[in-house]
């Protein structure tokens, strides 16, 4: 059976789109029902361009939906199998204990070192 590098870089680039825990939370925030922007940096404690860069992100991947109302947008999920997702990560981060944050090359030491360096 050969190998379809098309359909491995196309779930590469959704679990990137998902790489960065502001984005999660973002999701996190949009699986309980669809919120607006203040809402989210309200929800969030981070600036407003911060969530907006993040938004847009999420967005142009197709995860994220708005729905205009006057001068508001409504964000929410674009598809409900991204709740499916997460629930099935935290099911496999539960089972796998620590692995995971203790990564050398991705772990949660790795990271917060790499945001000390930027």
């Amino acid at each position: 059976m050969a190998i379809n590098y098309v359909e491995l870089d196309a779930a590469a680039a959704l679990f990137h789109g998902l790489s960065d825990g502001t984005r999660l939370a973002i999701v996190r925030r949009l699986a309980e029902g669809e919120a607006r922007v203040a809402d989210l940096v309200g929800h969030l404690g981070l600036a407003q361009s911060t969530v907006s860069a993040h938004v847009a992100c999420l967005r142009d991947c197709g995860l994220v939906d708005g729905r205009p109302q006057g001068r508001q947008v409504f964000y929410s999920l674009a598809r409900p199998e991204l709740i499916e997702l997460l629930t099935a990560a935290e099911t496999l981060l539960a089972a796998t204990g620590n692995a995971v944050a203790l990564c050398p090359n991705y772990g949660t030491e790795t990271l917060h070192d790499e945001a000390r360096h930027v």
